[in-house]
């Protein structure tokens, strides 16, 4: 017999993922200053501070408050400072405020995690199949934001005047694997996740699809690949754009993806170590769907749709670059066959994040957590470098909109 939600998670191995998970939000932020967290470089990023509040903020307001007698908040003003976008639990501060929030201090949200972290291990051994399903949403969501810590912070050091110091760079990879087509057949294929193990809302129900014959490349889109893009004019050439996207090109002056600098006729981008030359074999990332699209067309390719993706992926090695690698930044691909599937970089889709067929939201605030932002974004596969190992899987569907470009984002081909 399998065990219920419930009785695994009042096991000691699963109290000890709950505690690892926390953990890990801190081991990431552990390296920046106080000053560091509060940082926020533009709406679409939060300061780490208010990360490491939100997802508090979860386990206070989805388990603790409604499923624990006699549980005291830490602060009931929390509620709704640290409410992301639940409209059902009321108003909540407009995002791109959020690196205004001075008060509570560093050191009061430390505090906080710490007494909510105190009532959470206790309520572990009492919780019932309801609070257990909430608790591993709650850890998978903190996970989820681990990633956009990393982000965002990277997003933050390279917008101001004083970034890191560039540190000692060793010998760029001079060449990539040749880049080959591997075959898929055709047929009648089941995607969405199956099984007893966690998933999100959004990756169900399983159901089946209808595929022609494809091809996918067997590594990701290189630096170099993209450098000829653009030295072929890849970004003045409207032809090669979707309209939406040369519109964005133009009004964005986008000559590169983001964090590329040009310096004395050389090219170098930004990473945790600065400014790096840039190596010619690792994957391109911190592109949008607009640029991800035009180098697709100018390479006579598309993107995969995320259902050939998810067919591709459901054997394929995990042999990329994951969070817990500590490199924070794609490496280039090794070995032959398909590689780089899982990790490294975000792979876009040419699919529209849209239900699947039977898909029902929860009831409720916590039905709020995917359904409601089925609009105007597009679906990406993969995970990245800054993606933990026990948080992606074949049928994880993330979703941003086209002309995003701060998360690690990158390109395979497919025809």
């Amino acid at each position: 017999m399998h065990a219920s939600r419930a009785e695994q998670l009042s096991c000691s191995p699963f109290r000890e993922q709950y505690r690892e998970v926390r953990s890990m939000t801190l081991q990431l932020t552990q390296p920046f200053s106080a000053e560091d967290q509060m940082l926020q470089s533009m709406p679409d990023c939060s300061p780490a501070k208010w990360h490491k509040a939100h997802t508090t903020w979860f386990f206070e307001t989805f388990i603790l408050t409604p499923h624990v007698p006699n549980y005291k908040p830490f602060d009931t003003r929390f509620q709704q400072l640290f409410n992301s976008y639940y409209k059902q639990l009321g108003p909540h501060p407009y995002r791109g405020s959020r690196g205004l929030m001075s008060r509570p201090t560093l050191e009061e949200i430390h505090a906080y995690r710490a007494h909510v972290d105190e009532s959470m291990v206790r309520h572990l051994d009492t919780a019932d199949e309801k609070t257990a399903a909430l608790v591993e949403i709650g850890l998978n969501h903190e996970q989820q934001h681990q990633e956009l810590i990393v982000t965002d912070m990277k997003n933050a050091l390279w917008s101001m005047p004083l970034r890191p110091a560039e540190g000692s760079q060793a010998r760029l990879v001079s060449k990539a694997p040749n880049l080959e087509l591997v075959h898929f057949a055709g047929g009648i294929h089941e995607i969405g996740h199956h099984g007893r193990s966690f998933a999100f809302d959004n990756e169900g129900p399983r159901h089946k699809v209808l595929l022609q014959p494809f091809q996918l490349a067997s590594r990701l889109a290189t630096n170099a690949e993209y450098l000829e893009f653009m030295n072929d004019g890849g970004y003045r050439r409207p032809e090669l754009w979707l309209s939406d996207g040369w519109d964005t090109v133009c009004s964005q002056r986008w000559n590169s993806p983001l964090y590329w600098e040009e310096i004395d006729g050389d090219w170098f981008e930004f990473t945790f170590s600065g400014m790096r030359e840039l190596d010619p074999a690792a994957p391109v990332c911190h592109v949008s769907y607009y640029e991800a699209d035009a180098f697709a067309h100018w390479s006579k390719a598309r993107l995969p749709r995320e259902e050939e993706w998810e067919v591709a992926a459901a054997h394929a090695a995990r042999n990329g670059t994951l969070l817990e690698s500590g490199k924070l930044h794609p490496q280039p691909a090794a070995g032959d066959g398909l590689q780089q599937m899982f990790g490294d970089v975000w792979e876009w889709t040419a699919s529209p994040y849209v239900a699947y067929p039977g898909f029902q939201p929860a009831a409720g605030a916590i039905g709020e957590y995917n359904g409601k932002f089925m609009c105007n974004q597009f679906v990406l596969r993969g995970g990245s470098c800054a993606t933990p190992v026990s948080h992606i899987r074949a049928s994880y569907r993330n979703f941003f909109p086209p002309h995003a470009r701060w998360q690690f984002m990158g390109i395979r081909l497919a025809k």
